[in-house]
């Protein structure tokens, strides 16, 4: 019997330039801080860099580079209220939960 695959099977399914944007995806949460405020953020969406750095145990600077990585690779969105930034997941985020989730 012969297995087909479409995503490896066609050269020409994907394009470089979906690779990359594959790989920007990949290194947003291609780390174990990262994950962890996937999940963090999963359970308790509009927090701010503040809080993530306390519930997690990290400082503020790492949560907040963390944080644009993570924006970077459209994994979260930030809303401005007042002097604060919250911050909550994507759709492409929940998805990748799941995703790590069949890992497991």
């Amino acid at each position: 019997m012969v297995y087909n695959h479409p995503m490896t099977d066609n050269p020409n399914h994907i394009h470089t330039g979906n690779f990359r944007r594959l790989e920007r995806v990949v290194k947003g949460f291609a780390n174990h801080r990262r994950l962890e405020i996937l999940h963090l953020l999963h359970k308790e969406p509009e927090l701010s860099v503040e809080d993530i750095s306390e519930r997690l145990n990290i400082g503020y600077e790492n949560a907040s580079d963390h944080l644009r990585k993570m924006a970077i690779a459209g994994l979260i969105l930030k809303r401005n209220e007042g002097n604060n930034v919250r911050h909550k997941l994507t759709p492409r985020a929940e998805s990748i939960l799941v995703f790590c989730k069949i890992l497991e």
